[in-house]
C-alpha cells in the first residue's frame, strides 16, 4: 500500500495546512506557545514551596502552646535569623534573646519558627523546651526513654527552643548536660534558639557565664546573634 502525501511527508503537509489557514486568515498571526507551569500546578516552584509551608505549619501548630499561636517575630534581627535559618539551617547560627521578665522573648521566639515555617524549608523538624523541663527530663527516672536517650533527641533534632536558659540552679551536673548539648548542636551546625533572663555577660550583675560556665559562653559566642529584649513587664501590663 502507498503512503498518502500527509503520511509520507508530514513536514510538507502541515506547511499547507499553516499555508492555508494564512491565506484565509492573513491578520491572525500565531502566537508564543506558554506551556510553562503555573504557580498553582505542580512542577512550579512556588506551589511546592506553599505545600512544604502548609505541612511545616501544621507542625509549627503541634508545637506552640495555645498563648503563642498567634505569635509573630517583628524584631529585624529576629526575622533575619529565621530567614537563614530557613534558606541554610546549617549556615545560619543560633538565636539568644535576653532581656528581664515579660519582654517578649518566648513569644518572638514562637514567632520566629513560625515564620521559618511559613518560608517552606525542605526540613522541618522542631522542639520547644524549658530548661527545667529539659533537666527534669534528663534526670534519673525523668523520661522512660532514658536520659542519654533524651539528650541524643535534643542534641540532634533540626531545629530547638530551649527557653530561660541559666534559670535553674548552677550544679556541675547542670553545666555538664547544657555543654553536651550545646556543644553537640554547635558541632553539628545545627540552629538553636535560646532565651534567657540573664545577660550574656555583665560586669555588674549576674550573667549566663556565671550560671552556666566559660565553656558553654565560649561556644555560644562564636556562632550565636544575641538580641537583648527590652521594655516594661508585658503580662504585668495587660493585668
Amino acid at each position: 500500500m502507498e503512503p498518502t502525501s500527509l503520511t509520507a511527508n508530514p513536514n510538507a503537509a502541515l506547511g499547507r495546512i499553516l499555508a492555508g489557514i494564512q491565506e484565509r486568515h492573513p491578520n491572525v498571526a500565531a502566537g508564543p506557545v506558554d506551556d510553562a507551569p503555573n504557580p498553582d500546578e505542580p512542577g512550579h516552584p512556588e506551589y511546592h514551596r506553599r505545600v512544604r509551608a502548609e505541612w511545616a505549619l501544621d507542625r509549627w501548630t503541634a508545637a506552640a502552646p495555645p498563648r503563642y499561636r498567634h505569635a509573630t517575630a517583628t524584631v529585624p534581627a529576629i526575622q533575619a535569623w529565621a530567614d537563614r535559618v530557613a534558606a541554610d539551617p546549617t549556615t545560619a547560627g543560633s538565636l539568644l534573646l535576653t532581656g528581664t521578665t515579660g519582654t517578649g522573648k518566648t513569644h518572638q521566639a514562637y514567632g520566629a519558627l513560625r515564620r521559618i515555617a511559613e518560608a517552606g524549608p525542605s526540613v522541618y523538624e522542631i522542639r520547644a523546651t524549658t530548661a527545667a523541663d529539659m533537666y527534669g527530663l534528663l534526670r534519673p527516672k525523668g523520661s522512660e526513654r532514658g536520659a542519654e536517650e533524651e539528650l541524643r533527641r535534643l542534641a540532634r533534632v533540626p531545629l530547638l527552643v530551649l527557653d530561660d536558659l541559666g534559670s535553674a540552679k548552677a550544679t556541675e551536673w547542670t553545666e555538664e548536660v547544657t555543654y553536651r548539648l550545646i556543644n553537640e548542636r554547635y558541632n553539628a551546625c545545627r540552629p538553636t534558639l535560646y532565651t534567657s533572663n540573664l545577660p550574656a555577660r555583665s560586669d555588674s550583675a549576674p550573667d549566663l557565664a556565671s550560671a552556666l560556665g566559660e565553656r558553654i559562653v565560649s561556644r555560644l559566642s562564636q556562632d550565636t546573634v544575641v538580641v537583648a529584649m527590652t521594655g516594661p513587664d508585658r503580662r504585668r501590663s495587660a493585668a
